[in-house]
């Protein structure tokens, strides 16, 4: 004989949807090896990777402070402190 299944209380119904949404949020389903798994979800911030994140927002002294010393906008820095110091030379003077 099928086993008959007793219905969830509304307090038991608002727990199971409470809780699914809260795995939906947290894990994510991809396929690896052929088989469908569930994996951890990457941070994000304000719904953007972490990653792009630090690249849009932080400053080089941050980015220093933590070692991400790839991330620092070198080739900027030195070309305009370089034109600023030896300004290109004026066509109309006249050459050495």
């Amino acid at each position: 004989m099928a086993k008959v299944e007793k219905k969830l209380t509304p307090a038991q119904r608002r727990a199971k949807k409470a809780a699914k949404a809260e795995r939906q949020k947290k894990y994510e389903w991809v396929f690896m090896h052929g088989k469908q798994v569930r994996i951890k979800r990457p941070p994000t911030v304000d719904g953007i990777p972490v990653d792009q994140f630090i690249e849009e927002n932080a400053d080089p002294i941050w980015l220093h402070q933590n070692g991400l010393w790839e991330l620092i906008p070198v080739e900027d820095a030195i070309t305009t402190v370089y034109t600023s110091a030896y300004p290109p030379p004026d066509p109309e003077s006249p050459g050495r």
